[in-house]
């Protein structure tokens, strides 16, 4: 194959001191001979080969150069040095701008058309606050930095899709934050990616209430009457295929699973226990909305596990596995 035929998938290998180095490196080694696309990961040359060695991974480097195919036996890098050496588990806050500039070479390779797609390993939001710099989540940088008006946080495995109303917030804001135009943004964006990134041509979304019973005819909150109701019956009108609101705690059975291609929960907490439960540490995380492809792994940063050897990198794999099955989607489209 040429260059130009295959597309790269840029890995950017999140916070040094945790388990992304070693799940990047060990799932690009496992999936080298099973994807027909280049796996680019972007970190500290240095430290990967020092943490490969470390954990017995049989890693041979390579720069990075998109017009020549590196040897079979290399792992291609684009080196991003840290400000400060970084040993396993242990988090240095003075590397947080070298995190971020993995990230953001990653982000603008993918908006210049030079990468695919690109995956994300964990970061440690705490140490780049540490450093001074406001950060919230992967999901909402992404969001900032390639200017896109709502992006769409979901969790893929075992056969299940979240998707989620709001992200990373405090539950005592989530109710402000659930308004009918921002639920009818949200599901238009669902299914319009579920259609363009994966194929789905007209997906079935089930839509959780916010309150215990979705809010019990009114008697355990107003949201379902005075919010989620009008959404759905909004997003039907435009022709998306969605139902609801549905109780959480009684949705998440097959006798509705079955009829649906995607569910989506109001908040963080309410929907991805189930997911997790049914597929940790083999589930994706992808983020919609964007002009770019992006997943990610459905894990931190692991930093008890970070060079011991027992991390499991098989959500790893399937995030670039996905990745790459929605660039093929995404042509196919």
């Amino acid at each position: 194959m040429t260059t130009a035929s295959l597309p790269i998938i840029a890995v950017s290998t999140g916070e040094p001191a945790g388990v992304g180095p070693e799940v990047s490196i060990a799932a690009a080694i496992a999936l080298r001979d099973r994807l027909d696309a280049r796996i680019l990961l972007i970190g500290d040359v240095r430290m990967l080969d020092a943490r490969a060695r470390a954990l017995g991974l049989a890693a041979k480097w390579g720069g990075f150069d998109p017009q020549m195919l590196p040897p079979k036996d290399t792992l291609e890098v684009l080196d991003v040095p840290l400000t400060a050496p970084c040993e396993s588990g242990r988090l240095d806050p003075t590397n947080a701008v070298a995190v971020l500039a993995m990230l953001d070479a990653a982000i603008q390779g993918a908006l210049e058309g030079r990468f695919a797609a690109i995956v994300t390993a964990p970061v440690q939001k705490s140490t780049i606050n540490e450093a001074g710099i406001p950060f919230t989540g992967h999901t909402e940088y992404l969001a900032r930095e390639t200017a896109s008006a709502r992006v769409v946080m979901m969790l893929m495995g075992a056969g299940l899709r979240v998707a989620l109303a709001t992200t990373h917030l405090r539950l005592a804001d989530v109710p402000a934050a659930i308004t009918e135009e921002g639920l009818v943004a949200t599901l238009g964006i669902l299914v319009g990616d579920l259609r363009r990134r994966f194929g789905i041509p007209r997906a079935r979304i089930l839509v959780c209430g916010l309150n215990p019973h979705a809010g019990e005819g009114g008697y355990l909150g107003g949201e379902e009457i005075a919010t989620i109701e009008p959404a759905i019956r909004a997003a039907c009108a435009q022709g998306l295929d969605v139902m609801g609101p549905l109780p959480a705690d009684t949705l998440f059975q097959p006798r509705y699973l079955d009829r649906c291609d995607a569910v989506l929960a109001m908040y963080h907490d309410q929907g991805l226990p189930v997911l997790k439960f049914a597929s940790f540490g083999q589930g994706v995380n992808v983020t919609l909305g964007l002009p770019i492809i992006r997943t990610s792994v459905d894990h931190g940063t692991a930093l008890d596990l970070a060079g011991s050897g027992r991390a499991d990198y098989r959500s790893m794999v399937a995030a670039i596995e996905t990745a790459h099955a929605m660039v093929k989607a995404s042509h196919s489209a």
